[in-house]
């Protein structure tokens, strides 16, 4: 019965048009499916232009900052060569956004809000500079003591993140069209294979060219498959590469800026502090009680502001971590926040065998998670631990704060998404744990590794 069924179908006048109308819909499959995949892909260069464009523009205003600091601190022209470098960088970035959302509703508001503070920024930068050329050396001072600069670079890196995350948002949308595109080109090949064996039965004779046909389609699906899985390969590498390397160069400028501070600042503060004991000495019996007191109210501030420089250095890079190791660093950046929050902290600290690299990561690690426990947590209790278990590193931070929903989103979390990216760029693993009311966990699992 099934033969004559075949017969019948061979025979049939139908049969050769249904055939050729199946072939020309898995085509027309097949050809929509390469159009959506190459509009996916240039969607996804254009994004991560933008991308690029919103990172070079913190990047830039981070070295303008850092070379008009670097100006107003040492008075040597060379400083306002990133200054300058960096206002061409911002223009250009802001001209790339302003273009790319031209056209986006959503995004409009956002760039035009960003343009606005980077502005802002330079502007207050640039008036900084103005002063200090106008000789106003006290009017400079000021302005740069204030929260002005840093309110804006905060307005700034909160207005960038949240394109950014836009952005990700629209990659992992694209991501989405290539995997259903994928699908739709299995489907088209699928279909395709059962038409050949069909085809098979019908047309014994033409065994042979309908063979060759599936092949070379198959081939050219593979090559398509095979072409879009190293796109998304090299993308997914440039974006970590470029993660790698945003932290790298942070790490750097901090460290830059920490030396800068030890030898110019200090030297200042060095300086006048010798100044201030050598005028009180020259005084002798013409000191006043109230030229001792301003005096000494001198030598008070001086040893504030020595303090103050080394607790800003140990923050940008930590001696104690190249000097001592990670346990000590550990339990001296512990000890120091107990003391300043009067939080009760628990430490368990194990040495383990880490990289440097991977040392560095553990303590800004740790040190972002107190930072956070500070400001938002409203805590009693923190336990810290470092151990190894199952040849890994084990981070624990824990507190009996608030808490809060993981699933809703909140712009003071982009610096747990940092560290999670640090992590990852270790060969490691993060979880952040918890609920309104029941405190926070944040832990990292890494691979120990020989110094």
């Amino acid at each position: 019965m099934s033969l004559n069924l075949v017969r019948r179908v061979s025979t049939s006048p139908l049969a050769f048009p249904l055939a050729a109308m199946a072939a020309l819909v898995m085509f027309f499959l097949s050809e929509t499916s390469y159009g959506h995949a190459d509009a996916s892909l240039n969607a996804l260069s254009t994004i991560g232009n933008a991308r690029l464009d919103t990172q070079t523009l913190w990047r830039s205003l981070l070295d303008a900052e850092t070379g008009q600091r670097g100006y107003l601190l040492t008075g040597r022209p060379e400083y306002l060569k990133p200054y300058v470098d960096a206002q061409g960088h911002v223009t250009a970035a802001l001209d790339g956004l302003e273009k790319y959302y031209a056209q986006d509703p959503v995004g409009r508001p956002l760039i035009i809000e960003l343009s606005r503070l980077a502005n802002e920024k330079l502007s207050e930068l640039s008036t900084t500079l103005k002063l200090k050329s106008e000789g106003k050396e006290t009017a400079w001072r000021e302005l740069l003591l204030t929260n002005i600069g840093k309110e804006k670079m905060d307005a700034v890196r909160n207005a960038s993140q949240i394109l950014v995350q836009r952005e990700t948002q629209k990659i992992n949308q694209e991501r989405e069209r290539v995997s259903r595109t994928i699908l739709v080109n299995r489907i088209g090949v699928s279909g395709l294979t059962a038409l050949s064996l069909l085809a098979l039965f019908m047309y014994f004779r033409q065994t042979a060219a309908l063979d060759r046909q599936r092949n070379e389609q198959q081939n050219e699906v593979k090559v398509e498959r095979d072409h879009l899985e190293k796109e998304v390969q090299e993308r997914t590498a440039q974006l970590t590469e470029l993660a790698r390397h945003l932290q790298t160069a942070r790490e750097d400028e901090r460290s830059r800026l920490a030396r800068d501070l030890h030898d110019e600042l200090g030297a200042l503060l060095t300086a006048a502090k010798l100044d201030a004991a050598r005028l009180k000495s020259r005084l002798g019996t013409a000191l006043t009680p109230d030229i001792t007191a301003r005096l000494t109210h001198l030598n008070e501030t001086l040893n504030s502001g020595i303090a103050l420089k080394r607790r800003i250095i140990e923050d940008l890079r930590p001696s104690s971590l190249s000097n001592l190791g990670l346990v000590a660093a550990l339990d001296i950046l512990t000890r120091e926040f107990s003391e300043r929050t009067n939080l009760e902290v628990l430490t368990n600290l194990v040495p383990v065998s880490l990289s440097p690299s991977g040392e560095l990561m553990v303590y800004r690690l740790v040190q972002e998670a107190l930072t956070n426990i500070a400001k938002y947590a409203n805590a009693k209790q923190v336990n810290v631990k470092l151990f190894t278990e199952d040849n890994r590193v084990e981070v624990f931070v824990k507190d009996d704060g608030i808490g809060f929903d993981i699933e809703v989103p909140r712009l003071w979390a982009h610096g747990l998404l940092g560290m999670r990216y640090r992590v990852e760029a270790e060969g490691g693993i993060m979880t952040l744990k918890s609920s309104p009311g029941h405190g926070t966990v944040v832990q990292a699992n890494l691979p120990s590794k020989i110094k």
